[in-house]
């Protein structure tokens, strides 16, 4: 989850953060380079429990990100770019309420980001639907969910599976 996270932060990022192309000067010559523009602020809100692990690889790509652990903070800037991270997304609901309370704040879809390392299609087509403009980057897309709410084929429960791994002395 850690890799992916990285991977799938940098591919979220490549082209929507604001940047500017600068003269950098290497040992055999003066080149141009790409510098994302560190005054924007960008907010990493990870959902718990399985949002952190996907942070962890994030926060190396973002390194001036400010980290929102517990809920999205008093006061959001108007031009704040917002990263969501999720380790899955199975229904969307959870997903549509955070959105919800994002957009009565003010927030709109392009400020955003959403990265997932597994999402079914019906929660993806929930999210569509309710905000068309969001892009969402993840790693791999199941086509159902049972009447239990897990994905299928799936890997199963990403957050159990994290927690069975971090508790196992190997």
């Amino acid at each position: 989850m850690e890799e992916l996270g990285r991977w799938l932060t940098y591919e979220a990022i490549r082209d929507w953060l604001p940047h500017r192309r600068e003269e950098v000067q290497t040992l055999l010559e003066l080149t141009e380079g790409t510098v994302i523009e560190t005054n924007v602020p960008l907010l990493a809100l990870p959902v718990l429990p399985g949002g952190l692990m996907l942070w962890e690889g994030a926060r190396k790509v973002l390194p001036h990100a400010e980290l929102c652990l517990g809920g999205l903070p008093d006061t959001i800037e108007a031009n704040a770019g917002l990263v969501l991270l999720i380790d899955q997304i199975s229904t969307g609901e959870t997903l549509v309420k955070l959105m919800q309370e994002l957009v009565a704040r003010g927030v709109e879809s392009r400020r955003l980001r959403l990265i997932t390392g597994l999402a079914a299609s019906p929660g993806l087509k929930r999210l569509g639907e309710s905000f068309p403009e969001l892009t969402i980057h993840t790693a791999c897309i199941d086509a159902e969910l049972k009447e239990n709410g897990q994905i299928s084929p799936g890997i199963g429960n990403t957050s159990q599976r994290l927690q069975i791994r971090t508790a196992s002395p190997n």
